[in-house]
């Protein structure tokens, strides 16, 4: 609880340079720092990165944990990196695909990380990129719900699209399953 209270704070001060810097449209929107607002910073980027700007995402995996408890929905979690070429062109199937947005904005918590976790769960055979895993809402790591690669079972690549739906579907049959 001490890390989520810290990670809103962290949210709660970027918010608030950005409320500060002023709207959009304005002189100094966009740009670096000024000789008029010296500490003045650029808004985050959306939590999407560009995976869905549809899809309400989380900021960390405590906050997926807690949200697919309360809701009762799975948590879907995407490591990539924004330099990897795979990650890119995953990214781009993945946010053209209708129905793996719908089913992203209604029936998943979802989480994309830049960054691995402390939870070696989220890593059952190594740290690679891109990797996508589920999560249930009684926190077990869906690590039997996997991709087409043998030594990275996790991994998905822009053709792996269908696979990927599939997977998703089978994340939400599971779920009903076990309830």
């Amino acid at each position: 609880m001490p890390g989520l209270s810290l990670s809103l704070l962290g949210l709660l001060a970027i918010i608030s340079a950005c409320v500060a810097r002023g709207p959009v449209g304005s002189k100094n929107a966009g740009k670096g720092p000024s000789k008029e607002h010296p500490k003045d910073t650029r808004c985050p980027p959306s939590l999407s990165r560009g995976w869905a700007d549809e899809v309400n995402w989380v900021q960390t995996y405590e906050e997926g944990l807690y949200k697919t408890r309360k809701s009762n929905r799975p948590l879907m979690v995407i490591h990539h990196l924004e330099d990897c070429p795979f990650s890119q062109s995953l990214k781009k199937a993945f946010a053209a695909d209708r129905e793996i947005q719908k089913m992203a904005k209604e029936d998943f918590i979802m989480l994309n990380l830049l960054f691995e976790t402390t939870d070696e769960h989220l890593y059952p055979d190594g740290q690679y990129v891109p990797r996508i895993l589920f999560v249930d809402p009684s926190l077990t790591v869906r690590a039997d719900i996997r991709g087409k690669y043998g030594n990275h079972a996790y991994a998905y690549e822009e053709g792996d699209i269908e696979l990927l739906k599939a997977n998703m579907k089978e994340a939400k049959k599971l779920l009903k399953q076990d309830l």
